[in-house]
């Protein structure tokens, strides 16, 4: 009986190391944002390739500028995107200083493509490029050590092998030790 509760406790070790990677690879996939914000002076521009054109309206999407105090797309400064099937774009102009956040959202899209903050600060010369940060589209991961790269499925397959080998290791170890006749 003994020997079955432990082979039991093995067991279940090992399968919830070996289904880590799996968890860890299925939470990152969707990390990557689909838009690209850069700032020239008092301009704001957007710039993105995952929307379609409505046939019927010729309209690839919307993307929206919020200030800090507005917390939805609906309150933003609206601008209609335009381009082509391989780039779209927009852009905003006389955007004061601060801090702004800038979403897309695609034509019959209910999620939007991207978010990103930018920052806006006051330009001495008119070819001045402000600094732009973006945020984590999750928000902050703490904890999660590397949250801000996204690791491939071979890199995690590899980790979460090596700490599979570690379990069973360990397990070996601790058994060998109990019993120092038996291997």
């Amino acid at each position: 009986m003994r020997t079955f509760q432990l082979l039991l406790r093995s067991g279940l070790t090992v399968t919830a190391a070996a289904a880590l990677p799996l968890a860890l690879t299925a939470t990152t996939a969707g990390a990557a944002s689909g838009i690209s914000v850069s700032t020239t002076g008092t301009t704001v521009s957007v710039t993105t390739s995952a929307c379609s054109q409505n046939r019927t309206t010729g309209i690839w999407g919307t993307g929206s500028l919020l200030t800090s105090s507005q917390g939805s797309f609906a309150e933003g400064r609206k601008a209609t995107l335009a381009g082509t099937t391989i780039s779209q774009s927009t852009a905003w102009t006389n955007v004061t200083p601060g801090t702004y956040t800038v979403i897309v959202m695609c034509q019959n899209a209910s999620t939007p493509v991207g978010t990103q903050t930018v920052i806006v600060t006051r330009s001495t010369t008119p070819t001045a490029t402000a600094a732009a940060t973006t945020s984590p589209s999750r928000g902050v991961m703490g904890g999660l050590g590397g949250s801000t790269k996204d690791y491939g499925p071979l890199t995690l397959g590899v980790g979460g092998g090596l700490v599979g080998a570690g379990v069973i290791a360990t397990a070996w170890f601790l058994r060998r030790r109990a019993k120092p006749y038996r291997l």
